[in-house]
């Protein structure tokens, strides 16, 4: 069993809850999903975009929910069912729990932002800190308004590290959650063209950014990428707020953590840094230029922790791209074998070109192709076709093979392309995936990439599952 996470009193004194029902003594986790939920878990019955979580309240206390969280315009529903803290509205009682427990922290606590990169970031420094003492940061890309909260709640007190991820897709959204966190470290990776739907420039997305310095505890460290034209406005509004400390990072050869240089390989990369001028020469267990720069801030964020820099630049050999950003499988087909990248879980202008360069660095067998299979990258307002289209340049440049795309937007790349690059072209990534499956051969190699929004995950399935069956060939 695990580990009480919260007394149950002291859970209904953070939601500020009116109790029905017998109060566990102890509360082992917590959840909006009764999917994923576990006994012994406070569920919590938010409101999503196309679900209501007072839908499943009955089916998490079956399951074995130590109390539901419902609104009291629900609680009647639900009475002699079990355990249930009562709050006026559910979301807002699960954010004044995190905030509660933020309190209680003595941990030294991080938080990550950036257009791109936050969640391999986080991934990696979960990784670093983990070996240095307890720690604990969200799963998958909890970072949005319920996401950190949650990611919060579950937060144990007796953690020595937290690690929190805070994203957005319009104006005012980082400070709020921001200040939830109450960050003593707090990192912006990059600012890209994402989300220009709904700022005007590079410049507005870099001021929404950077509320996450905004929200520093007093005397926290503001880490700075020192490569993009915005460093400056980041820094100076680090500057104006409570930071001690300001830290920049990357290529630049006046950054605090430098990159001296790399080798870039298939699988891996090796790094030579200096770090405050201590030369650390380290591997990283996941390809591509992105995760070493952002390898840079990671070290930044140990150093201001006080951690043990050596320890956490050896334990960066055992990084590994997740589902969905990276991750790597070999397949077997008639004939031979083909490489799957899985990049399905977001596109933009910057991912999607590390990809491609990536695929570029990659490896064919025999007859093989590097090949793209890529879908619309959304959100980026009036710019969106001409970005899509920049995209050829990369895609020549990296001796990528056959392209294949789905999307309005991407009608415009594919139409851009040298008629020798084109593979096939759908409206939807549904209508792609059998254009796919039939043009994939021996020696392969495939990178699926697109925004979440344009569905590419099923075409990696669906890959998976036409080529996991076929027996290896003698």
């Amino acid at each position: 069993m695990n580990a009480p996470l919260w007394s149950g009193d002291r859970l209904i004194a953070a939601l500020g809850a009116r109790p029905e029902g017998a109060v566990p003594a102890a509360v082992t986790g917590a959840s909006i999903d009764t999917r994923t939920l576990q006994a012994g878990d406070a569920f919590f019955a938010i409101k999503g975009e196309a679900r209501d979580g007072h839908d499943f309240v009955k089916g998490a206390l079956e399951k074995g929910a130590a109390l539901a969280v419902v609104d009291a315009a629900h609680a009647a529903e639900f009475g002699g069912t079990g355990a249930l803290a009562v709050v006026p509205d559910v979301l807002k009682a699960m954010e004044q729990a995190g905030t509660a427990r933020r309190a209680e922290l003595k941990a030294g606590v991080v938080a990550v932002t950036g257009s791109v990169g936050k969640t391999g970031t986080k991934e990696a420094l979960r990784l670093v800190l983990s070996g240095q003492g307890k720690t604990h940061a969200p799963v998958a890309s909890y970072n949005n308004h319920w996401g950190v909260p949650l990611t919060l709640v579950r937060t144990p007190a007796d953690v020595v590290y937290g690690v929190y991820e805070i994203g957005m897709n319009s104006p005012g959204e980082i400070a709020p959650l921001a200040r939830m966190v109450r960050p003593e470290v707090a990192i912006v990776t990059t600012v890209q063209p994402v989300h220009l739907a709904a700022f005007a420039s590079l410049e507005g997305i870099a001021e929404e950014k950077a509320g996450v310095y905004r929200e520093l505890e007093k005397g926290g460290t503001a880490i700075v990428n020192a490569d993009i034209p915005q460093s400056r406005l980041l820094s100076d509004i680090a500057k104006s707020g409570p930071a001690g400390r300001i830290v920049t990072f990357g290529e630049n050869p006046e950054a605090d953590v430098r990159l001296i240089s790399c080798a870039l390989k298939p699988e891996m990369s090796t790094v030579e840094a200096s770090v405050f001028g201590e030369p650390v020469a380290y591997r990283i267990g996941s390809p591509g230029k992105h995760i070493v720069l952002n390898s840079l801030a990671v070290l930044a964020a140990v150093k201001a922790l006080g951690a043990d820099l050596a320890l956490a630049a050896l334990k960066l050999g055992d990084l590994t791209p997740p589902a969905g950003r990276g991750a790597r499988q070999v397949l077997e087909v008639p004939g031979g074998r083909i490489t799957l990248i899985d990049e399905s879980y977001n596109g933009n202008p910057a991912s999607m070109r590390a990809a491609i360069e990536n695929l570029g660095r990659l490896p064919v067998e025999g007859r093989g192709r590097r090949i793209a299979v890529i879908g619309d990258m959304l959100e980026l307002g009036p710019t969106g076709g001409a970005l899509h289209r920049g995209l050829t340049e990369a895609l020549v440049a990296n001796g990528i093979d056959k392209v294949f795309a789905c999307g309005p937007l991407m009608k415009e790349l594919y139409e851009s392309l040298p008629s020798a690059m084109r593979g096939a072209y759908a409206a939807t990534a549904s209508e792609l995936e059998p254009l796919v499956l039939d043009a994939i051969r021996a020696g392969d190699t495939v990178t699926v990439k697109g925004s979440l929004g344009t569905r590419m995950g099923p075409i990696v399935k669906a890959i998976v599952a036409r080529l996991s069956a076929v027996p290896a060939q003698d």
